[in-house]
Protein backbone atom coordinates (compact mmCIF):
# COMPACT_ATOMS: atom_id res chain seq x y z
CA UNK A 1 0.00 0.00 0.00
CA UNK A 2 1.28 3.22 -1.25
CA UNK A 3 1.32 6.97 0.59
CA UNK A 4 -2.28 8.26 0.73
CA UNK A 5 -2.50 11.31 -2.52
CA UNK A 6 -5.92 11.39 -2.07
CA UNK A 7 -7.68 14.87 -0.56
CA UNK A 8 -6.01 15.54 2.60
CA UNK A 9 -9.40 16.83 3.83
CA UNK A 10 -11.06 13.79 3.00
CA UNK A 11 -8.99 11.47 5.32
CA UNK A 12 -9.47 13.74 8.49
CA UNK A 13 -12.96 13.14 8.22
CA UNK A 14 -12.41 9.66 7.35
CA UNK A 15 -10.42 9.68 10.83
CA UNK A 16 -13.52 11.93 12.49
CA UNK A 17 -10.12 14.47 13.68
CA UNK A 18 -8.16 17.19 12.44
CA UNK A 19 -4.88 15.14 11.38
CA UNK A 20 -2.83 19.09 10.28
CA UNK A 21 -2.07 17.58 7.00
CA UNK A 22 -2.92 20.60 4.82
CA UNK A 23 -0.64 23.31 7.71
CA UNK A 24 -2.59 26.86 7.72
CA UNK A 25 -6.33 25.36 6.49
CA UNK A 26 -6.14 22.97 9.53
CA UNK A 27 -6.42 25.95 11.78
CA UNK A 28 -8.94 28.39 10.09
CA UNK A 29 -12.55 28.30 9.80
CA UNK A 30 -12.21 26.50 6.42
CA UNK A 31 -11.30 22.81 7.91
CA UNK A 32 -13.25 20.32 6.77
CA UNK A 33 -13.38 18.23 9.86
CA UNK A 34 -14.93 21.92 11.21
CA UNK A 35 -17.47 22.44 9.20
CA UNK A 36 -18.67 18.78 8.41
CA UNK A 37 -17.28 15.89 10.99
CA UNK A 38 -19.16 13.15 9.20
CA UNK A 39 -17.06 10.63 7.19
CA UNK A 40 -16.79 10.60 3.41
CA UNK A 41 -19.35 9.23 1.34
CA UNK A 42 -21.73 9.33 4.29
CA UNK A 43 -24.88 11.42 5.24
CA UNK A 44 -25.71 12.67 8.46
CA UNK A 45 -27.38 9.56 10.28
CA UNK A 46 -29.44 9.23 13.68
CA UNK A 47 -27.69 6.27 14.58
CA UNK A 48 -24.32 4.64 13.35
CA UNK A 49 -23.76 1.09 13.71
CA UNK A 50 -21.65 -0.10 16.14
CA UNK A 51 -17.18 -0.34 14.46
CA UNK A 52 -16.34 -4.13 14.37
CA UNK A 53 -12.88 -4.63 16.68
CA UNK A 54 -10.76 -4.92 13.18
CA UNK A 55 -12.31 -1.50 12.62
CA UNK A 56 -11.55 0.35 15.56
CA UNK A 57 -7.42 -1.45 15.07
CA UNK A 58 -7.86 -0.28 11.62
CA UNK A 59 -8.84 2.74 12.00
CA UNK A 60 -6.18 3.65 14.75
CA UNK A 61 -3.43 2.21 12.62
CA UNK A 62 -4.85 4.29 9.54
CA UNK A 63 -5.11 7.45 11.47
CA UNK A 64 -1.36 7.25 12.97
CA UNK A 65 -0.02 6.36 9.30
CA UNK A 66 -1.40 9.64 8.10
CA UNK A 67 -0.45 11.82 10.73
CA UNK A 68 3.12 11.00 9.83
CA UNK A 69 2.15 10.87 6.33
CA UNK A 70 4.50 7.02 6.43
CA UNK A 71 3.76 4.17 3.85
CA UNK A 72 2.29 0.47 4.75
CA UNK A 73 5.86 -1.06 4.64
CA UNK A 74 7.70 1.38 6.73
CA UNK A 75 4.88 1.97 9.59
CA UNK A 76 5.40 -1.99 9.63
CA UNK A 77 9.22 -1.75 9.76
CA UNK A 78 8.17 1.02 12.51
CA UNK A 79 6.33 -1.37 15.01
CA UNK A 80 8.63 -4.55 14.39
CA UNK A 81 11.50 -2.38 15.59
CA UNK A 82 8.78 -1.06 18.75
CA UNK A 83 8.28 -4.15 19.72
CA UNK A 84 12.37 -4.88 20.08
CA UNK A 85 12.67 -2.37 22.12
CA UNK A 86 12.26 -2.81 26.32
CA UNK A 87 8.85 -0.84 27.82
CA UNK A 88 5.98 -0.28 26.60
CA UNK A 89 5.61 -1.21 22.31
CA UNK A 90 3.14 1.49 21.71
CA UNK A 91 4.96 4.54 23.17
CA UNK A 92 8.25 3.21 21.08
CA UNK A 93 6.14 3.49 18.17
CA UNK A 94 5.00 7.02 18.33
CA UNK A 95 8.30 8.06 19.69
CA UNK A 96 10.36 6.62 16.71
CA UNK A 97 7.92 8.22 14.13
CA UNK A 98 8.34 11.79 16.47
CA UNK A 99 12.09 11.29 15.45
CA UNK A 100 11.96 11.08 11.70
CA UNK A 101 13.83 14.22 10.25
CA UNK A 102 10.26 15.58 8.40
CA UNK A 103 8.13 15.69 11.74
CA UNK A 104 10.59 17.32 13.43
CA UNK A 105 11.08 19.92 10.80
CA UNK A 106 7.25 20.48 11.07
CA UNK A 107 7.57 20.16 15.15
CA UNK A 108 10.31 23.31 15.06
CA UNK A 109 7.63 25.24 12.66
CA UNK A 110 10.35 25.26 9.57
CA UNK A 111 7.37 23.87 7.52
CA UNK A 112 3.50 24.36 7.75
CA UNK A 113 2.79 20.42 7.17
CA UNK A 114 4.73 17.56 7.14
CA UNK A 115 4.25 17.06 3.71
CA UNK A 116 6.21 20.12 3.24
CA UNK A 117 8.52 19.44 5.26
CA UNK A 118 9.13 16.07 3.31
CA UNK A 119 9.30 18.19 0.14
CA UNK A 120 11.65 20.43 1.43
CA UNK A 121 14.27 18.25 2.66
CA UNK A 122 14.25 15.97 -0.10
CA UNK A 123 15.02 19.06 -2.40
CA UNK A 124 18.29 20.18 0.01
CA UNK A 125 16.67 23.35 2.07
CA UNK A 126 18.81 21.57 5.42
CA UNK A 127 21.78 20.32 6.90
CA UNK A 128 22.01 18.02 9.83
CA UNK A 129 24.70 18.11 11.66
CA UNK A 130 26.44 20.54 8.96
CA UNK A 131 26.10 18.28 6.43
CA UNK A 132 23.52 18.24 3.76
CA UNK A 133 20.76 15.27 4.22
CA UNK A 134 18.00 14.67 1.57
CA UNK A 135 16.42 11.93 3.64
CA UNK A 136 12.91 12.69 5.52
CA UNK A 137 13.34 8.98 7.37
CA UNK A 138 16.16 9.58 8.97
CA UNK A 139 15.52 9.24 12.80
CA UNK A 140 17.15 12.15 15.01
CA UNK A 141 18.85 11.73 18.17
CA UNK A 142 19.74 13.58 21.08
CA UNK A 143 21.72 16.60 19.86
CA UNK A 144 21.78 16.70 16.82
CA UNK A 145 21.64 20.21 14.98
CA UNK A 146 19.43 20.60 11.85
CA UNK A 147 20.31 24.27 10.32
CA UNK A 148 18.57 25.64 6.84
CA UNK A 149 21.47 25.84 4.70
CA UNK A 150 22.29 29.63 3.91
CA UNK A 151 21.51 29.88 0.20
CA UNK A 152 18.36 28.72 1.05
CA UNK A 153 17.10 30.94 4.11
CA UNK A 154 15.42 33.54 2.43
CA UNK A 155 13.19 31.13 0.83
CA UNK A 156 12.39 29.23 4.22
CA UNK A 157 12.12 32.81 6.24
CA UNK A 158 8.48 33.53 5.03
CA UNK A 159 7.41 29.50 5.94
CA UNK A 160 9.60 30.18 9.28
CA UNK A 161 7.66 33.66 10.05
CA UNK A 162 3.80 32.33 9.71
CA UNK A 163 4.69 29.33 12.16
CA UNK A 164 7.16 31.55 15.03
CA UNK A 165 3.73 31.61 16.97
CA UNK A 166 3.11 27.78 16.78
CA UNK A 167 4.29 25.91 20.11
CA UNK A 168 7.27 24.11 19.85
CA UNK A 169 7.94 21.01 21.85
CA UNK A 170 10.07 20.46 25.28
CA UNK A 171 12.54 18.71 22.93
CA UNK A 172 13.28 20.73 20.02
CA UNK A 173 15.24 24.32 20.82
CA UNK A 174 14.80 26.36 18.09
CA UNK A 175 16.71 29.70 16.92
CA UNK A 176 14.08 31.72 14.60
CA UNK A 177 17.16 33.94 13.99
CA UNK A 178 20.14 31.31 13.50
CA UNK A 179 17.66 29.50 11.17
CA UNK A 180 18.79 26.42 13.12
CA UNK A 181 17.05 24.15 15.46
CA UNK A 182 18.54 21.14 18.24
CA UNK A 183 16.74 18.52 19.13
CA UNK A 184 17.53 18.33 23.24
CA UNK A 185 16.07 14.62 23.91
CA UNK A 186 13.92 12.37 23.15
CA UNK A 187 10.28 12.70 21.99
CA UNK A 188 7.85 13.24 25.20
CA UNK A 189 4.85 10.88 24.39
CA UNK A 190 2.49 12.56 27.13
CA UNK A 191 3.64 16.21 25.49
CA UNK A 192 3.10 15.44 21.92
CA UNK A 193 -0.87 16.25 22.00
CA UNK A 194 -1.63 13.62 20.06
CA UNK A 195 -5.02 11.55 20.38
CA UNK A 196 -3.85 7.71 19.42
CA UNK A 197 -4.35 4.55 20.81
CA UNK A 198 -1.20 2.51 20.13
CA UNK A 199 -2.28 -0.49 22.14
CA UNK A 200 -5.09 -0.87 19.04
CA UNK A 201 -2.05 -0.50 16.79
CA UNK A 202 0.01 -3.00 18.41
CA UNK A 203 -3.23 -5.51 18.57
CA UNK A 204 -3.46 -4.48 15.05
CA UNK A 205 -0.44 -6.35 14.02
CA UNK A 206 -0.47 -9.04 16.47
CA UNK A 207 -2.99 -10.83 14.80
Amino acid sequence: MGRDTGPKCKQCRREGDKLFLKGDRCYSRSCAVSRRASPPGEGPKKRRPRKSQYQLHLRAKQKARRIYGVRESQFRVYVARAKSVKGATGQALLTMLEQRFDNMVYRAGFASSRQQARQLIVHGHFALNGRSSNVPSILLRQGDVISAKPERREKLKSIVGANQDREVPAWVERNGDAMRFQMLGLPNVAQMGLDISTNLIVEFYSR
